[in-house]
């Protein structure tokens, strides 16, 4: 019997090897640069039990303005693996116009609505917690989502350390939404 590996086998050897060493190397070229992205914005898709209740408060209390939606047919929302081949309307929201915004994406499946997640606190649940919206007028702010009906969580708008305020409220689906501001003295 042949004591040395064949040839075969060392190729295979030496292959899964530079394979291995390529790999190695990959993981320390994954980390990205900001000049890899095409964008230096993203977009935030949130799955709301009442669509249009949820269009209202972004678009009536927050200030965010509806663009055109998009529809995703059930063969993609399954191929994609986002759903199990339910089609869905997607509603976009921005806080301003043009291509460097960052987009609110809205969307309601009516034939399986999902489950609430535990709401009490950010660190209740695992996963995106809230959303931070700054504006221009934080008191301005605080007056119109307190006129739609979403009371601040604290006693007040609290004052950061960098002359801000931040006052936390509760969209329709009882998701987190903090805005965050100065005080405008008119």
């Amino acid at each position: 019997m042949n004591q040395f590996p064949s040839l075969k086998a060392v190729m295979c050897v030496v292959v899964l090897g530079a394979g291995l060493f390529v790999l190695a190397g990959a993981k320390d070229k994954a980390i990205s640069k900001p000049g890899d992205f095409a964008s230096t914005t993203i977009d935030i898709g949130i799955v709301c039990s009442d669509v249009e209740r949820s269009l209202d408060f972004y678009t009536q209390a927050v200030g965010m303005t509806e663009l055109d939606g998009f529809d995703v047919p059930e063969g993609l929302g399954g191929d994609v693996g986002l759903t199990d081949n339910q089609p869905f309307h997607v509603h976009v929201l921005t806080l301003g116009k043009g291509d460097k915004v960052t987009k609110l994406k809205l969307m309601q499946f009516k034939k399986a609505p999902g489950k609430k997640a535990e709401q009490g606190f950010i660190h209740s649940t695992l996963g995106m917690r809230y959303t931070t919206i700054a504006v221009k007028d934080i008191a301005a702010a605080n007056l119109r989502m307190i006129a739609y009906g979403s009371m601040p969580l604290s006693k007040g708008l609290q004052e950061l350390p960098n002359g801000n305020f931040l006052g936390v409220y509760r969209d329709p689906d009882q998701n987190f939404v903090e805005l965050v501001g100065p005080k405008v003295k008119k």
